[in-house]
Formats: C-alpha cells, sequence, structure tokens
C-alpha cells in the first residue's frame, strides 16, 4: 500500500506510456488485418487504407472498445487474491504492457503479422505465473479466451466460405453478372451497415452515456444499414460498363462494382478491429489507474475512464501512420491472390466475427480472425488457390508469440520489482 502511495504519479505515468506504446504496436502490426485485403485486392490504395483506418479504428476503440477491455483486465488474473499485496499487480501489468510492446516492435520491424492479443495474454500469463504463483491465475477465463483463438478462425472461415459461395452463385453464375452485381450488391451493404451498428449500439455507447434496449438497438441498426445501403446505391451508380476485348463475361466490371463496397467492409473491419484491440493495450493500463486511484484497493470492477480508450485509440492511430504501411502490404497480397469480391467475402466475414466477439466481451485475435477468413474463401476457390508456404510462416510466428511474450514480461516484472522494491 505504501510502495502505491509513494510512487503513485509514477505508476500512472509509466503505464500511460507503455499504454501508448503498445497501443502503437497494435497499430503498427494488427492494423494490416483490418486493412490487408482492401490493399491486397486492388480496392483501394494505401493511402486511402490509412484515412479510413484512422478514422474508424479511433471510433472503433472510443465507441465499443469497453467490453473487451474489461475482459482482458479482470480475465486472467484473479484481483481477489493480490489485496495483500497490490503492488505486484501493478508490476505485473506495466510489466506485460512493456513485454508485450517490445515484441509487437520487433514482429513489425521484421514484417511478421503477429497476434497482439497473444502478445499481451502471453505476457500477463508469464508474470503471473512466475512472480505471484500459478494460484493466482483464473485459468477458466485464459482456457476460454484460449478456446476462442480455435473457434474465431472456424467461424470466420466458415462465413467467408459461405459469403463468397453466395456472391459466386448469385453474381458470378448469373448470365449478366454486372447487372446481378449492380442488384444485389446493396443487400451487402446493408449487412455491413447493420452488423458494425448493431453491435456498437448494444455493447458500445455506455461511454457516451447513451444506453439503448435491444429492441431500440435493432430499430435504430436498421435506419443505419438502410442509410448505408443509400449511400452505397448513389456511389454504384457511378459505375459504369466498360467494355473489353479480353473480358468477355464481363467479370472486372464485377469487380469494380465490389471496389465499391470495399470501401464500406475496410470501414467495418477498422472500426471492428478498433473495438476489440484496444484492449490489448488499455486493458491493463486501466488496472493500473484503478489500483493506484484507490490507494492500493483492487476493486473486481471498475469503469474504464474515457480518456484511456482516447489514448489507445491515439496510439493505434499514429503505429498505423507511423509503420503500418509495411505489414499492410504483405498481409493483403501473400496468402492467396484477392479481387474485390474475394476481399469483400473475406473481411466482412472477419468483421462479423470480430464485433460479435467484442459484443460479447472475448478477447480473440484479429489475425486470426482474419487468416481464417481469408483461408475460407481460398478455400472455395480449391487447396491450389493458396501459398501454403507463407501460411506456414505466419503460424509459426503465431507459435512464437506467447512463449515470446511471456519471456519478456518475466524479465521485466523483475526489474520493477527491483527497482520500486
Amino acid at each position: 500500500m505504501l510502495i502505491i502511495t509513494q510512487y503513485s504519479e509514477v505508476f500512472i505515468i509509466l503505464a500511460c506510456l507503455f499504454g501508448f506504446f503498445m497501443a502503437w504496436g497494435v497499430g503498427a502490426n494488427d492494423v494490416a488485418n483490418a486493412m490487408g485485403t482492401s490493399v491486397g485486392s486492388k480496392a483501394i490504395t494505401i493511402k486511402q487504407a490509412i484515412i479510413i483506418a484512422v478514422v474508424f479504428e479511433f471510433l472503433g476503440a472510443w465507441l465499443a472498445g469497453g467490453a473487451v477491455t474489461d475482459t482482458v483486465r479482470k480475465g486472467i488474473v484473479d484481483p481477489a487474491l493480490l489485496k495483500d499485496d497490490p503492488q505486484l499487480l501493478v508490476y505485473g501489468m506495466l510489466a506485460a504492457l512493456l513485454a508485450a510492446a517490445t515484441w509487437l516492435l520487433i514482429a513489425s520491424m521484421k514484417g511478421w503479422p503477429v497476434s497482439t492479443t497473444h502478445s499481451i495474454v502471453g505476457a500477463i500469463v508469464g508474470f503471473a505465473l512466475v512472480g505471484l504463483g500459478a494460484h493466482t491465475i483464473d485459468w477458466g477465463g485464459v482456457s476460454m479466451i484460449a478456446a476462442s483463438w480455435v473457434v474465431s478462425p472456424l467461424l470466420a472461415g466458415s462465413l467467408g466460405f459461405i459469403l463468397f459461395k453466395s456472391v459466386h452463385h448469385l453474381i458470378f453464375e448469373n448470365h449478366d453478372p454486372f447487372a446481378a452485381a449492380k442488384r444485389y450488391v446493396p443487400g451487402y451493404v446493408f449487412l455491413v451497415g447493420f452488423i458494425v451498428s448493431m453491435v456498437t449500439m448494444t455493447k458500445g455507447l455506455k461511454h457516451v452515456g447513451l444506453e439503448l434496449s435491444f429492441g431500440q438497438s435493432f430499430l435504430y441498426s436498421i435506419v443505419v444499414g438502410l442509410l448505408i445501403m443509400g449511400l452505397g446505391i448513389l456511389m454504384e451508380r457511378r459505375v459504369t460498363y466498360v467494355k473489353d476485348s479480353e473480358d468477355h463475361f464481363g467479370y472486372a466490371n464485377v469487380e469494380r462494382v465490389f471496389g465499391v463496397l470495399m470501401i464500406f467492409t475496410a470501414c467495418a473491419m477498422a472500426f471492428a478491429h478498433g473495438s476489440n484491440d484496444v484492449a490489448n493495450a488499455v486493458g491493463p493500463l486501466a488496472a493500473v489507474i484503478s489500483v493506484v486511484q484507490s490507494n492500493g484497493v483492487i476493486e473486481s470492477a471498475a469503469l474504464v475512464p474515457w480518456w484511456v480508450l482516447v489514448l489507445g485509440g491515439g496510439g493505434i492511430v499514429v503505429g498505423l501512420v507511423t509503420y503500418g504501411h509495411k505489414v499492410i502490404a504483405t498481409v493483403g497480397t501473400g496468402i492467396t491472390e484477392l479481387t474485390p469480391s474475394r476481399g469483400f467475402a473475406a473481411t466482412l466475414a472477419a468483421a462479423t466475427t470480430v464485433v460479435l466477439a467484442s459484443g460479447t466481451g472475448l478477447p480473440i485475435s484479429t489475425t486470426h480472425t482474419l487468416v481464417g477468413a481469408i483461408l475460407g474463401v481460398g478455400l472455395a476457390r480449391g487447396m491450389a488457390a493458396l501459398n501454403l508456404r507463407v501460411i506456414g510462416t505466419i503460424v509459426m510466428s503465431w507459435l512464437i508469440t506467447l512463449p515470446a511474450g511471456a519471456g519478456l514480461a518475466i524479465v521485466f516484472f523483475f526489474i520493477f520489482k527491483a527497482i520500486f522494491g
């Protein structure tokens, strides 16, 4: 208790710095998962992707980031077991932030698309296991999070497979694919608007003082979906048929229509990513602030201050602008060849999975989700469409992430313990 009172300002400043560093890593490495398909399918340029991501990553973090933040903060280490030594929780969360951020910096420099969720969860488990003892870890919470790493790519892959098959059946197998695209794409635009707004309204708007019932959220989401669909129809009308002697079926024109749709799915994925992955940066930060402001009293639940979500969203944006283009450029082209229609199916499947997980407070890995969705779309075209070598490299980087985060966290934990006593 005395240590927390004595160094309270130092702890909060360090937590904010490390939290911002961690959010920078999320932006630099993980935002590729939000933007990679859009850039890889050539629907938008890297510059446009960065502008879209800056706006929607920040909005997702601020409006819908609270539920997942609470899970990361409380779902791994049982706070009740640390009431006698609250400073250990502070050291551990600082160590976890610095460890995960350091690993993300290394991975981003190497161009590896790793999971930020793996990084922070591994770091928290690492410090708790060595610094506090295995009994302080909520293994039920950890197993639920671990299960989500398997469930999320399977769910996203299945959704991606179904969405791409529906696009293929309704549009590409039609006798006039271009007319079919113009007819069905507005429905897909509505789906994007409805899903994202539904989860935002049901789970996220408490931070801005607006609490809606499920029925109200459902009705408002339909309205938002219809408005976005109307905007999509207006943008779609600008797409005109271009005759090409090499394009006998008009597929190139269909892909141009899907290019319009990819702008909406890019916005949806950026929003979903911000809402889910801001927790990796601000979850431990919220834990430190809660303990310090209560003079060492560890509460089972604490409201995440709005400025903490803004700090996390700001860090993601800075990381994206300064370093994100490297990983964006590789993720979009490595796993399978993407066109706007394939990219749409993968991105909407991943966004749907992520916003559902964010709404239920389950901190899934966006990396796993998007790779699963891209694999689903690739499998819909046959095994030959997948680059298995790149997939193998990505999986190897995932396996390294957990022990790397845990190992670094253990080292930093003992350093903080030695410095502050």
